[in-house]
């Protein structure tokens, strides 16, 4: 336990972190604060007087999810911890994401039990900017592994490449109904040979790509079946059968390029 003469220690140990730490006393008028360190302070921007005897709620913002506040008031009006990231406000009015952990404390004081809340303040603005361009990343990576490629007049290949999730399939859907609504192909080839998997899905998923293209007027070719394609599709029936197959992409344009001449 820290006596009288070190507590001054614990005083410049909260004040050294880089954290932002705050101490709430709910049984006040409005919560407010009644403890603020000097990393709350260099986060924000605001001084301490500004910020004593006020409610937190004046980080936030336009951009404040109101999702977050209210898990924070619930949590609050429970009593129970909880940890949330949403996007506040310094003084000067920069936008900073802030990971917010509350806890609530009860201390004994004068025979009694007394409860505050603790909030630890952490900025991660540079985390989340770095998952943004991950996310930003990764959708650029999806839309280059699915190109449409014109090969004539009348006929295009899309090679599919890795696997088909949902968020994947809805790519499709939206990548090939724009292109065939401008280029009006009589002939789509879907190339499977660069799949990583072939489940029940992909054949399921080849189904609602092959009425997508139907309503279009565009007719959906298949290349590059193996053998455990075929044997998935059994188990959703026989309509892939009726769709046009070529073992490679080669044979495929060689028989449809003729058609189209003729």
């Amino acid at each position: 336990m820290l006596n009288e003469e070190n507590q001054h220690l614990f005083r410049d140990a909260l004040n050294h972190t880089n954290v932002g730490l705050i101490i709430t006393d709910p049984s006040l008028p409005d919560h407010p604060i009644i403890y603020v360190n000097q990393g709350f302070v260099n986060m924000t921007g605001y001084q301490a007087e500004e910020i004593i005897g006020t409610n937190c709620r004046f980080l936030q913002g336009d951009q404040t999810e109101q999702e977050a506040t209210n898990a924070i008031r619930q949590a609050i009006d429970k009593e129970e911890s909880i940890t949330v990231q949403l996007y506040n406000y310094t003084k000067n009015g920069t936008g900073f994401w802030n990971e917010l952990t509350i806890d609530p404390m009860r201390i004994e004081e004068n025979g009694e039990t007394k409860l505050y809340f603790v909030g630890v303040q952490k900025d991660v603005t540079e985390l989340k900017e770095k998952e943004r361009l991950l996310k930003d990343a990764l959708n650029e990576m999806e839309k280059l592994s699915t190109p449409i490629v014109p090969i004539t007049n009348h006929i295009s290949v899309l090679p599919l490449i890795g696997s088909i999730t949902q968020a994947r399939l809805e790519q499709l859907t939206n990548a090939i109904s724009h292109y065939l609504a401008r280029s009006k192909d009589d002939y789509l080839i879907l190339d499977l040979s660069g799949l990583y998997e072939v489940d029940t899905y992909v054949a399921a998923s080849l189904l609602k790509l092959n009425d997508l293209t139907q309503l279009i007027g565009t007719q959906l070719v298949l290349t590059g079946i193996r053998p455990e394609l075929a044997i998935k599709t059994l188990d959703i029936g026989d309509h892939l059968i009726q769709l046009r197959t070529y073992l490679t992409v080669q044979d495929a344009i060689k028989a449809l390029s003729k058609e189209t001449i003729d």
